[in-house]
């Protein structure tokens, strides 16, 4: 069963597999065991034991029964969540017809709705918005900079001809 597994290591067993994955998780207040996988980004979903998703491992040593052409994925919504209860298999299909687009942006900017799909638009405006800014802000700097460089005047005209030609 664990042969499985993609990415996992081959030195595991079902014991050796169900001990790390405990080790390395915390249970929170509302039920989910979450995993200290490779990285320190919490929220996503985590690798661990070998290059092995957490989850996938732990849906094949807490639950059983692992399809491998199915997705696991957890009913909470915690995608570092190992909590047996939590997780499932399901189609890929099922898996993005489930996955729901939070109401805030990461930024936490709330997200507004688009009239043609009624769904939530996929990029905040305000984070467009001040990213063009300071792209904008940046680019401007560049050229400064490269025109001073070269002994132009910033204030001169952009056309790049001499001034009363």
């Amino acid at each position: 069963m664990l042969s499985q597994v993609k990415g996992l290591s081959r030195h595991f067993t079902q014991e050796s597999l169900r001990a790390y994955l405990l080790d390395r998780s915390v249970r929170r207040d509302d039920g989910c065991l979450i995993v200290r996988g490779y990285g320190d980004r919490r929220g996503v979903h985590q690798k661990l034991a070998g290059r092995a998703w957490a989850h996938i491992a732990a849906y094949v040593v807490f639950v059983g029964g692992y399809d491998p052409d199915l997705d696991v994925d957890p009913r909470c919504g915690v995608p570092d969540c190992i909590e047996p209860t939590h997780l499932r298999q399901v189609s890929r299909a099922e898996n993005c017809r489930t996955r729901r687009r939070g109401d805030r942006c990461r930024n936490g900017h709330d997200r507004e709705v688009d009239e043609a799909t009624g769904r939530y638009r996929r990029v905040c405006r305000i984070c467009n918005r001040e990213a063009q800014r300071r792209w904008r802000q940046q680019r401007s700097a560049e050229v400064a900079q490269g025109r001073a460089a070269y002994g132009r005047d910033p204030s001169a005209s952009s056309d790049g001809l001499p001034d009363g030609g």
